[in-house]
């Protein structure tokens, strides 16, 4: 079976080449070629001997996720679903800004953690998705967008900014996560800023303190209520690392953070966590540590439960935020009519934590399914 070359950051591929037998500046050689030109034919690789491409094309490839659809919104937002095989996919949103474009990448074929809003978490897990699969989203993503070596425009930079905040939740894939974050910030590959790459997590503590130490780029916290009574019921992490260990947590993690700040996610549901008291509650919680938080519409979907607060109580609960002395940003609402919008993904999942067919009622208390579910099939959600 070839090694697929895109499951290694820079030292791994280094480790992986010294048992060819080779030297570690061939190991940088392949890197770039594969990460900052996003070439995949070993034979067009012309600074490196004609040799070592034979081996390579006898041993290794470059193989990201298959494309399976490309959607462009009309504001722009464009989504990807790749296929993660076994008839899993995991969606990738690309956001176009004036001064940046953000790439917001899946590191889970579904997710495991529940949270009461979030239609990725209503449908279920699957799997953790490989170092190939997250890196090989930024990689396919890179060649859509214009940056392929064929077209001429290979230095052009057109993804600034990458955000973990897709289906899944990063730091439950910490192995797997830790190589891709490597590779994003590695000038031999995209060379992006440890500012300009966040993740998303909605708050396991253990493995924030094991990006702090290995790679600590910006983080965001997906925070969403401002008492551990709400927080247990939304997202329901909450119940195993309450909101004090989590306040601390962010306060330990600001001390190697590339960012002075934490981002706190926090979505808007109406009648929910959007009430003048839930906004001077929240002051209260976080007024140890430095953040900033932005404020999200909730993006709604089939049977959720819940409602978008209204436009006037987001600016309402925004405006005690800032009078308090917090930065606060209202996240914009992007590519709803692909359903890209936050929240929204959710791919194409066999669910193996059988959440969807419990909800639907078909599963007994055993776990077992009922004869008329077919639970080998991929569950699939047009939000």
């Amino acid at each position: 079976m070839p090694v697929n070359l895109l499951d290694f950051d820079a030292e791994g591929l280094t480790a992986w080449f010294a048992q060819q037998g080779e030297k570690p500046f061939r190991a940088r050689q392949v890197l770039r070629w594969v990460h900052h030109f996003g070439e995949s034919d070993f034979n067009a690789m012309t600074d490196i001997a004609k040799s070592l491409r034979e081996k390579l094309i006898a041993t290794a490839t470059v193989s990201p996720p298959p494309t399976i659809s490309d959607k462009l919104s009309d504001d722009g937002t464009r989504k990807f679903l790749f296929d993660v095989g076994n008839r899993n996919a995991v969606e990738t949103v690309f956001i176009p800004e004036d001064d940046r474009g953000t790439l917001c990448i899946s590191s889970q074929a579904g997710c495991a953690l529940e949270c009461a809003f979030c239609s990725t978490g209503r449908q279920g897990f699957n799997r953790n998705l490989s170092t190939s699969e997250i890196i090989g989203q930024l990689w396919q993503a890179n060649r859509a967008l214009g940056r392929d070596p064929a077209s001429g425009n290979c230095g052009e930079r057109i993804i600034s900014n990458v955000v973990l905040m897709g289906m899944g939740e990063p730091l439950a894939n910490f192995d797997n996560l830790l190589p891709a974050l490597r590779l994003m910030l590695d000038d031999n590959a995209y060379g992006l800023s440890r500012r300009r790459v966040t993740v998303s997590t909605s708050g396991i503590v253990p493995a924030m303190a094991r990006l702090a130490a290995a790679c600590p780029v910006a983080l965001a916290v997906s925070l969403h209520a401002p008492t551990d009574g709400l927080r247990d019921k939304l997202v329901p992490i909450n119940r195993k690392y309450p909101l004090a260990e989590l306040m601390a947590a962010c306060q330990r993690y600001l001390v190697h953070a590339p960012r002075d700040f934490i981002t706190f996610e926090y979505v808007m549901l109406d009648g929910v966590n959007d009430s003048d008291a839930d906004a001077h509650a929240l002051l209260h919680l976080v007024r140890d540590v430095p953040c900033k938080f932005n404020l999200i519409p909730f993006n709604p979907f089939p049977a959720s439960g819940f409602h978008r607060s209204p436009a006037e109580r987001v600016r309402r609960f925004a405006s005690i935020l800032i009078n308090g002395g917090i930065v606060t940003t209202t996240r914009k609402t992007r590519g709803e009519d692909i359903d890209a919008a936050c929240g929204q993904l959710a791919g194409k999942v066999q669910d193996k934590s059988k959440r969807t067919l419990r909800a639907a009622g078909v599963v007994r208390a055993t776990g077992t399914a009922t004869a008329s579910a077919d639970t080998s099939a991929g569950v699939e959600l047009h939000l």
